[in-house]
């Protein structure tokens, strides 16, 4: 049970928003969920952020790409920018060497700033290259966070896939009782703590865990599927297996989004079931 617990807490600490994979030097900020300063001064590589803002003061040597967030540069961008969701704005010192490119809000561009290319929307013909581009990237970005957070989460605690899969062939009702309860009440009991002057820092915490439990939820879920796919051979393989074939039903629209939907919550409830079923052993 105690390698169980110190296994969930240590991979939601490596999963908490905000971590960001980087290349070396200059290092390139690729960030999931969480803002980007460029400092003064700073040089990084090509910038892409998924759900977060971006300020460059300093210099980005490449392109740089906001899905959804908010862009302030008062630095240099040598190459493309490209905002998809909310604006770009471009202060007096700002230097771009390439395109300004925006999809929903149009950029604001002060005066005295410098853009070598063009300021123009993404057309159909342009949403067919860079956002097809920009969704394969996001997609690859969060598999390999799932895959290498899953296999992270194995070695920490081995016995959990056999408690998960256990849990949920035991207990499939209960789990996916516990799933939904616990889906719908969390937020609910986080806000219900924020409101509260005593349970705010348990109430902001909780909020910040939500993102990680969810995706640990997720692991489990695939961990479970890939048994049932690969009845023989090791845990490892099995959950490969299982995290490959969700991530292939994401690609598909609306379809994707209810299976990852169905997989976070009927994995709350597995760990849930496993966690209640380690305590009484």
């Amino acid at each position: 049970m105690r390698r169980l617990i110190l296994g969930l807490v240590s991979v939601l600490a490596l999963l908490l928003p905000g971590a960001a994979l980087a290349a070396s030097g200059p290092p390139d900020r690729v960030v999931v969920e969480g803002d980007v300063l460029v400092a003064k001064g700073e040089t990084v590589g090509d910038v892409v952020v998924v759900d977060g803002n971006v300020v460059v003061r300093g210099t980005v040597h490449g392109d740089l790409t906001a899905i959804n967030g908010d862009v302030t540069i008062r630095g240099t961008v040598t190459g493309d920018v490209v905002t998809l969701a909310k604006r770009a704005t471009l202060g007096r010192r700002a230097r771009i060497g390439g395109d300004v490119k925006w999809a929903q809000d149009r950029p604001v561009v002060a005066p005295g700033a410098v853009v070598s290319g063009k300021v123009k929307k993404l057309g159909v013909g342009s949403l067919n290259t860079t956002g097809f581009e920009v969704a394969v990237g996001f997609w690859a970005i969060v598999t390999i966070s799932f895959l290498l957070g899953g296999l992270i989460l194995l070695l920490l605690a081995p016995g959990l896939a056999r408690g998960v899969v256990a849990a949920a062939r035991a207990s499939r009702g209960a789990a996916i009782i516990g799933g939904i309860l616990l889906f719908i009440l969390l937020p609910i009991l986080a806000v219900v703590l924020l409101v509260t002057v005593v349970g705010t820092p348990l109430g902001i915490g909780l909020l910040l865990a939500l993102g990680p439990l969810y995706a640990i939820a997720y692991i489990a879920s695939a961990i479970v599927l890939g048994s049932r796919i690969r009845k023989a051979g090791g845990v490892i393989g099995g959950f490969v297996i299982g995290m490959l074939v969700l991530r292939v039903i994401a690609l598909i629209p609306i379809l994707g989004g209810l299976v990852s939907l169905l997989a976070v919550i009927f994995g709350l409830g597995s760990l849930f079931v496993a966690l209640r079923r380690a305590r009484t052993v």
